[in-house]
């Protein structure tokens, strides 16, 4: 008789049913079952990236990587606890393309361990991908936006590669700017300046 093979270290064979707090989706690991986010207690698949997101992935790490301030790290696809609920509630997990995060709240984490907290990430970058135009453009904006999070770039891959910037602005919420598809400046979050022209 032939022994089935052990499960892959690390992933779960399933998951489980009903509505999670964010604890109980940081608990369950990575799934053989792809689901990567956690939006109102329920679990979500994101598909994989294609090459071409992978890559303007890759460049834009780099080129922020020097700009960011020591203060902070620049982190790509990490999961972050939105805060939207209270902890035993049902509550929200996105998995943004990168994020600049705090150096603090890294340090809290390998301390206390759980996931990054919105509160502490002031950038949260989306990448466009075919499937995810609505999701990121409208869902996860508003979801960016009731966190508080005060910038969300989001990269449009259809060339020309572009650049929007919406950032929040209290009770007005996030503030639209035009979509820049050769060299974005800024002063804030930090002053950085992304060739958005190079990053494909």
């Amino acid at each position: 008789m032939t022994a089935l093979p052990d499960q892959p270290p690390g992933r779960l064979p399933a998951v489980p049913t009903g509505l999670l707090t964010v604890a109980q989706y940081a608990a369950l690991g990575e799934t053989e079952d792809g689901f990567t986010e956690l939006v109102r207690g329920r679990l979500i698949m994101t598909p994989s990236p294609n090459p071409r997101h992978n890559i303007i992935l890759g460049e834009l790490h780099a080129q922020l990587r020097d700009q960011v301030p020591s203060t902070h790290r620049v982190i790509p696809d990490i999961d972050i606890d939105l805060q939207l609920a209270p902890p035993d509630e049902p509550g929200s997990v996105r998995r943004p393309d990168l994020v600049v995060v705090s150096r603090a709240e890294v340090d809290r984490v390998d301390r206390e361990g759980g996931l990054l907290r919105a509160s502490e990430v002031v950038l949260v970058v989306e990448i466009l991908s075919p499937s995810s135009k609505r999701t990121d453009y409208r869902t996860k904006r508003d979801e960016y936006c009731d966190a508080c999070i005060p910038f969300y770039w989001i990269i449009d891959v259809d060339k020309p590669v572009s650049l929007a910037a919406p950032h929040f602005a209290g009770e007005f919420g996030y503030q639209e700017a035009p979509a820049e598809a050769g060299v974005y400046e800024a002063t804030e979050p930090f002053p950085v300046k992304i060739a958005v022209n190079q990053l494909c």
